[in-house]
């Protein structure tokens, strides 16, 4: 096996020829053209590679992989070719052990858009021991489940102890504005842990708890929100989040990483802001409702997506409210441009990767946050116009 800095590719994107993944080789292309790393497309079809290549004007010389997850002997070869693997190729239930397991074993770094909780922690039992052996860093959840979040917290909490002392036990995750809509790949996602649960009743708890990721540790109880209600500070309703449920996961982890920085009893919840008065309330029942069934009667297929002005015409505002004992508050904010689940997404795991690059943090199944931090917060400000700022 070829040592690590002397392997032909710095980025793999795999899944390349799919909705999502497209957009990740699009970012590459135009924006570190020539100067950025050494990049390749990697897919099932070769032929595909190649159309997809011409169609988002990466050069002609862009290396272009075949793998598929049903070919072990693919997967350890993609593995092995490069630093850094991008996947896009989910219901990562279905498809991402291989490339993982791959990966793992070639102490390559990883990154994926896995929200799917009961796979994650089916995947840190099996393979964090072996992931810290090696040296790989495996970054799950690297786009909108659960970057804004997970490092939203991470740099309240560091604003938290730099203004008054120590980490804020509270925080709530608070969701003001966002416009974009849900990928063929979520709606699939769903689909495929309901099934997964139907098989193995085990993987309820795992879904249900907050702790669900941090095996050995269970934390205080935590507010659900899971029922509308007032939230006096900012004079509006609140209504349930459907990604919350991966999202509080994935920031008790990395508290649970980097050796509970927030606090061993911290508690943390997510809600969408709706408006003031009756209306607001209306809204915040009728989202609760919504949430029952996500994606309609017809939801997205993978691989189907938004048009490039939809893209363009996203964004998403999120605030985070400290809170102590003694009436202390913080507030931070994180905004983003472009649609959270594709435009800003395929940024934010694109830069994660390329971040993966220069990290030195010890390998295992973990999290942007707990491995990149600030200096993943640094790219995606100087890049991927995503903002990270106190409010006054």
């Amino acid at each position: 096996m070829t040592a690590k800095a002397d392997r032909p590719y710095d980025i793999v994107v795999y899944g390349a020829t799919g909705y999502t993944g497209r957009l990740v080789a699009e970012y590459l292309a135009h924006h570190y053209q020539g100067k950025g790393p050494k990049w390749a497309m990697a897919g099932r079809s070769a032929a595909k590679l190649a159309e997809v290549r011409d169609l988002i004007g990466a050069p002609a010389d862009t290396p272009l992989i075949t793998a598929n997850s049903d070919d072990p002997a693919s997967m350890k070869a993609l593995a092995e070719s490069t630093r850094v693997v991008v996947t896009t190729v989910g219901p990562y239930q279905l498809y991402g052990e291989p490339l993982l397991k791959a990966c793992v074993e070639a102490g390559t770094d990883y990154a994926d858009l896995c929200g799917e909780p009961a796979w994650m922690r089916q995947m840190i039992d099996q393979y964090h021991e072996a992931a810290k052996a090696s040296g790989a860093r495996i970054a799950f959840s690297s786009g909108f489940d659960s970057i804004p979040f997970d490092l939203g917290v991470f740099m309240l909490q560091k604003e938290a102890k730099a203004r008054h002392g120590s980490p804020a036990p509270r925080v709530k995750g608070r969701v003001r504005g966002m416009q974009g809509t849900f990928s063929g790949g979520t709606a699939a996602s769903l689909t495929e842990t309901m099934k997964a649960v139907a098989k193995n009743p085990k993987l309820i708890a795992i879904l249900q708890s907050p702790f669900g990721l941090t095996p050995g540790f269970e934390g205080p109880s935590q507010p659900l929100g899971l029922v509308p209600e007032y939230e006096e500070s900012e004079g509006k309703w609140a209504a349930p989040f459907i990604m919350a449920t991966i999202n509080t996961k994935n920031v008790h982890r990395t508290n649970f990483l980097l050796g509970h920085p927030y606090g061993a009893d911290f508690k943390y919840d997510e809600m969408v802001l709706t408006s003031a008065g009756e209306v607001g309330q209306k809204l915040a029942h009728g989202m609760t409702e919504m949430l029952k069934n996500p994606f309609g009667a017809k939801p997205p297929k993978p691989g189907e997506g938004p048009s490039k002005e939809e893209r363009e015409n996203g964004f998403y505002d999120v605030l985070f409210i400290g809170e102590w004992p003694d009436g202390k508050t913080i507030r931070y904010g994180v905004k983003g441009r472009y649609d959270p689940g594709y435009g800003s997404t395929s940024r934010m795991i694109a830069e994660t990767g390329i971040a993966l690059l220069n990290c030195k943090a010890e390998g295992g199944i973990s999290l942007p946050g707990a491995l990149l931090g600030e200096a993943l917060v640094k790219r995606l400000q100087d890049h991927a116009e995503i903002t990270f700022a106190v409010e006054e």
